[in-house]
């Protein structure tokens, strides 16, 4: 099977035989394709300072703190809505894609953990309140927003860690699954919780999941609704460490920062494309069975594709993969 790559200074685009086509916006300086629910991290030409959101602002609902001295390398993302329990809201989502367009494009950056500010809760999940005043279409249009940013956080080029010392419920979640490695308080409740209110997971959450705790389970979890806890999740496989709460609060955050600590110094020469890697093939799932094929062949030659040197983007230069 052949695919034509059209390299222009703004759009590439895939040409299947069939005479098909998947396009792909090209958005500045770093390529950013997308195949199914993989994606290549995408950089605007725009300046991101070092320094960007290391402060809070009283406007800020998501904000960044970057470590230092031996711990140079970390970053953490720092939820605190406080008023609507970090639910995911359009300030909330704007923000956070936002910051994870500015690290995913940050060499910096080595490990990435989320956490939360408030206590006793991770993220709430989608924002109800804003949800019920939303028509049929701004609700298509604030999932698929919502969709996108978890797509964007599996999607970054270094690990993260959610940290869950408190409730991560819905898209909260939905949030802790789309990152690499999650540990949690055992007082932290998880749970798909959609179907409780007449909803279905809609931010990749019923793929995501399956993937952890195998599909029967997976399915329990979702039809039921159930709330987990931190003990049950490490049993489940749904995290990979969890411990007692401390006094503090912050337990969950403090095995996170453990875990960032070990991973750094192998994460100084780990290649960026390593991480997209790994992802291609567990990103089938996402794939509409139709253009599953499709995608597992445009995904193999894409790994070749990011390769490229940066030259050939820049004289938008035609390539053929055979």
């Amino acid at each position: 099977m052949t695919f034509l790559c059209s390299i222009a200074a703004r759009r590439v685009k895939i040409i299947r035989p069939d005479g098909g086509a998947f396009g792909f916006m090209w958005r500045g300086g770093v390529q950013g394709l997308v195949s199914g629910d993989v994606r290549l991290p995408v950089c605007y030409n725009r300046t991101h300072s070092r320094g960007q959101h290391t402060e809070a602002t009283p406007s800020a609902e998501v904000d960044v703190k970057r470590l230092d001295g031996e711990d140079t390398g970390i970053v953490e993302v720092v939820m605190r809505r406080h008023k609507a329990r970090n639910a995911l809201g359009h300030v909330f989502i704007s923000q956070m894609r936002e910051i994870i367009t500015s690290l995913s494009c940050d060499t910096a950056s080595r490990v990435v953990i989320f956490r939360s500010m408030v206590p006793g809760v991770f993220c709430a999940g989608a924002d109800l309140k804003e949800r019920a005043a939303m028509n049929n279409i701004s609700a298509d249009s604030f999932v698929h927003r919502l969709r996108t940013l978890m797509t964007d956080i599996a999607s970054m080029p270094m690990p993260t860690i959610a940290a869950m010392d408190g409730a991560a419920l819905g898209g909260g979640l939905e949030l802790a699954l789309a990152c690499d490695l999650r540990t949690a308080a055992y007082s932290a409740q998880m749970g798909l919780i959609e179907t409780t209110r007449g909803l279905l997971p809609g931010a990749g959450g019923s793929q995501r999941l399956p993937r952890l705790v195998g599909i029967s389970l997976a399915k329990e979890l979702i039809f039921t609704g159930r709330r987990v806890g931190g003990q049950a999740a490490l049993g489940l496989g749904l995290v990979n460490q969890a411990t007692e709460q401390n006094q503090t609060g912050d337990a969950a955050y403090t095995e996170a920062l453990v875990l960032a600590r070990e991973i750094l110094p192998q994460v100084q020469t780990y290649r960026r494309t390593d991480q997209f890697c790994c992802n291609v093939f567990l990103s089938l799932a996402l794939i509409s069975p139709n253009n599953s094929l499709i995608s597992l062949h445009l995904s193999t030659r894409l790994l070749v594709f990011s390769c490229l040197p940066r030259s050939a983007f820049n004289k938008g230069e035609y390539c053929k993969f055979n």
